[in-house]
């Protein structure tokens, strides 16, 4: 086994002084256990490269709380600088394709297509010169018709006239029935809404009384604490709520039933919330693994954590319910 760097050791202890395993590490940062492992151990011939030293020890430094910047500076000596590659064949193939005289190869292609170019040409004008033509004829025959149909214009402008108007008095109507269905569907839709939001309100007064009456009657008290965990007891109310909320940095959350059914099992991240619904449950186990600014309310009002985050920073809260209709 490798000798422990400066470094190495700064990062583990500070990693074991908040309760952290590799394996909770691993989930925090993404990056694999063995490189983590290198890291502590100095070995960094395990890793993918250089590169990828700086920055595996720059995510470790963010997830455990160190300053990156400081630690860079200080530990300077244990971590490998990196450097940018010269590539110079490829900027010599760079310069080789620059050098291709280009326009003789353009030049050349040119005559090749000179002779599609002049029979394309030919067929467009003659092309042209059918058209001509043929709009001259047509031209001819339209005089001839607007000649000959000149008395029926004036019975047919009236013909259409009518129709014209029929059409647009047939369209009037069609629009107002269309405007007073829309409107009348419009109207149906507030009168829905409207419906839809007294009813939430009505329910959201009626669970906020709900949570108002059974706090009111809700113990809440320590059974016994040993080490980093602490039992309580949970009673005078119908109902089980328990909210999780992180405020200050990533932790590792666990929530268990009393029967070991994990609801939850993951990195909470800073600033998010987590509820559980555990009425149905005699016993929750909430095992929590970085605590400081972490805060827990059970059925909206909140409890304090049973030990000294600053000194404990891992601990476990079990909650022991026993609903009031059961008392």
């Amino acid at each position: 086994m490798l000798a422990l760097t400066e470094l190495g050791q700064r990062l583990r202890q500070e990693r074991e002084s908040k309760g952290l395993s590799l394996e909770d590490l691993q989930k925090l940062t993404k990056i694999q256990k063995r490189y983590l492992l290198g890291i502590e151990e100095g070995n960094y011939e395990v890793m993918p490269g250089k590169f990828y030293v700086r920055a595996f020890i720059k995510q470790y430094c963010e997830a455990i709380g160190l300053d990156t910047d400081a630690i860079f500076e200080e530990y300077k000596s244990d971590i490998p600088s990196t450097q940018t590659e010269d590539m110079p064949q490829q900027l010599s193939r760079v310069r080789s394709r620059k050098e291709i005289p280009q326009h003789t190869k353009g030049v050349s292609k040119a005559y090749d297509y000179l002779p599609t170019v002049l029979v394309v040409a030919g067929v467009v004008v003659v092309g042209i010169i059918i058209w001509v033509i043929a709009q001259n004829i047509v031209s001819d025959k339209n005089k001839e018709q607007a000649n000959q149909e000149a008395p029926n214009s004036e019975v047919q402008q009236s013909n259409t006239q009518e129709e014209t108007n029929e059409t647009t008095a047939k369209n009037d109507n069609s629009t107002s029935e269309d405007d007073q269905s829309a409107a009348d569907k419009k109207e149906q839709e507030k009168e829905k809404a409207e419906k839809e939001k007294a009813a939430k309100e009505k329910a959201e007064k009626e669970k906020a009384e709900k949570e108002k009456k059974d706090s009111g009657k809700q113990e809440y008290k320590e059974v016994q604490k040993t080490g980093r965990s602490a039992t309580y007891a949970l009673s005078g109310t119908d109902a089980f709520n328990l909210e999780v909320t992180s405020t200050q940095a990533d932790t590792w959350l666990d929530v268990k039933n009393g029967k070991g059914n994990a609801f939850f099992s993951s990195i909470l991240k800073k600033g998010e919330t987590k509820k559980f619904d555990l009425t149905k449950e005699t016993e929750a186990r909430v095992n929590i693994g970085y605590s400081p600014g972490v805060e827990l309310k059970v059925n909206g009002k909140a409890v304090d954590l049973p030990f000294d985050s600053s000194k404990q920073v891992r601990q476990v809260v079990t909650i022991q319910y026993q609903p009031a209709e059961a008392q």
